[in-house]
């Protein structure tokens, strides 16, 4: 049997448009840009816009601001530990009480021959609860009496200036009531919370009344007064448990500021004078140090 030949042209030109197929077909397809982002979310999913480095810095900048909220400072850690925790009630009780004795003695050299007696009683009972953990909202009532006489004292300013003056026979007794209300935040020192500090600010309200005696020309005489005190106080101290549910505390007053409003009467309680003081004072007060104890609930 023949095979027919093929067409050499035929051949040539079959091949001609198979090479040109092939060619066109594989330009039609490019591989994708380096900048082109092809996106692989859903078509009803938005596409959230990348930011770049440069962009997240500016923004960053921008959004800058010279001071910070409390919830991003710097944690110092000072309710690591829980001293005393939230919804806990505390009853206490804090006294203080000093006394003066002066017999025949002398001060810098210019007041002879003193003679005194004096003492100051404190009493404060207070309750508070804790509206989180180791800081407690509460409420304070005050007693304070103060009592002090005289016998006998001279002041000598020496023979050049030619002034000797003595007292004899005074007498004080005054009786203050008060009522505030304070806000005390704890700070635990060792693990076992044995051991705590704290810190407290007040705000109070002082009414009282004092009788101050003295003689005149060998007669005695008296002197009333009404007073009332606004005041915010500052006060720290440490806390010890000495017992599961109770606390024992030692506080120091820290100063503060000070409204008063004084008015003196005669022995026939006709008005003779007034005055009004006010002052702000900042200072370690050792005369203020008070000793208490909270039982917590």
């Amino acid at each position: 049997m023949m095979v027919p030949r093929m067409n050499t042209r035929l051949f040539l030109t079959i091949l001609a448009t198979t090479v040109l197929t092939v060619s066109k077909a594989a330009s039609g397809i490019s591989a994708p840009d380096s900048t082109t982002r092809v996106s692989t979310l859903p078509p009803d999913t938005v596409e959230t816009a990348t930011i770049l480095p440069a962009e997240k810095s500016a923004s960053q900048a921008s959004e800058r601001k010279p001071f910070l909220p409390t919830r991003r400072r710097i944690d110092r850690e000072i309710n690591k530990i829980k001293y005393v925790y939230k919804g806990e009630m505390a009853v206490g009780i804090a006294a203080s009480y000093g006394t003066l004795t002066s017999d025949d003695t002398d001060l810098l050299l210019i007041i002879d021959n003193i003679k005194l007696d004096g003492s100051i009683f404190t009493l404060n009972p207070s309750f508070g609860y804790f509206l989180k953990d180791n800081l407690c909202l509460g409420l304070r009532f005050g007693y304070t009496r103060t009592d002090g006489h005289l016998d006998n004292a001279a002041l000598n300013l020496g023979e050049a200036n030619d002034v000797n003056i003595s007292f004899a026979n005074l007498s004080l007794s005054s009786h203050v009531s008060s009522w505030g209300i304070f806000m005390r935040s704890y700070a635990g020192i060792d693990p076992k919370g044995h051991f705590g500090l704290f810190s407290e600010i007040e705000t109070a309200l002082k009414y009282g009344s004092s009788k101050f005696a003295y003689e005149s020309n060998g007669e005695l005489k008296h002197t009333n007064s009404n007073s009332q005190q606004f005041k915010v106080s500052f006060s720290g101290g440490v806390a010890v448990y000495l017992f599961p549910n109770i606390c024992s505390t030692i506080s120091c007053s820290l100063g503060g500021i000070q409204f008063n409003n004084i008015t003196q009467k005669n022995e026939k309680g006709e008005i003779i004078g007034s005055r009004k003081v006010s002052k702000m004072r900042f200072r370690l007060n050792l005369l203020g140090i008070q000793v208490g104890v909270n039982i917590h609930l």
